[in-house]
């Protein structure tokens, strides 16, 4: 559970705590979402979150997408979890926690510096796995 790890939560259940959270995040949430307190067979309350079953909506088929595509549809989810994560914090607050000091930007770097090297590691490992026959790959996309 959340609270083991920051604290005891403001919302009276964890479903409570999803759902608010869905609702700072999303521009516009299911209008079915709700949670619910409820026991269950061994007598234990469990807390749950519910939402609509079918959405109804469209969904991108990755599998059919040519190169171009896939990095236009990876520009927009990156583009809608940076949207999803500055609507869920308190600007002022944040920019009151960082300071006026550069010490996150260089944190920042210096993440995105290591995943990038263990991104060339992972690459290295699948060409070498093709290279010997345990996997395939299609090139020249």
């Amino acid at each position: 559970m959340l609270s083991d790890y920051v604290g005891r939560s403001r919302f009276s259940n964890q479903g409570e705590r999803v759902v608010a959270g869905q609702h700072l995040m999303q521009a516009t949430s299911d209008i079915f979402l709700g949670c619910q307190r409820t026991p269950s067979p061994d007598g234990t309350d469990r807390d749950y979150y519910v939402r609509q079953l079918r959405d109804w909506k469209g969904s991108a088929e990755i599998e059919q997408m040519v190169p171009s595509s896939v990095a236009v549809y990876g520009r927009l989810c990156g583009w809608t979890l940076a949207r999803a994560h500055a609507r869920s914090g308190d600007r002022v607050a944040i920019a009151s926690y960082l300071g006026r000091s550069d010490t996150f930007d260089k944190a920042v770097a210096d993440f995105a510096t290591i995943y990038a090297d263990q991104n060339e590691r992972y690459h290295a490992a699948l060409q070498e796995a093709v290279r010997t026959g345990r996997t395939q790959a299609q090139t020249g996309l």
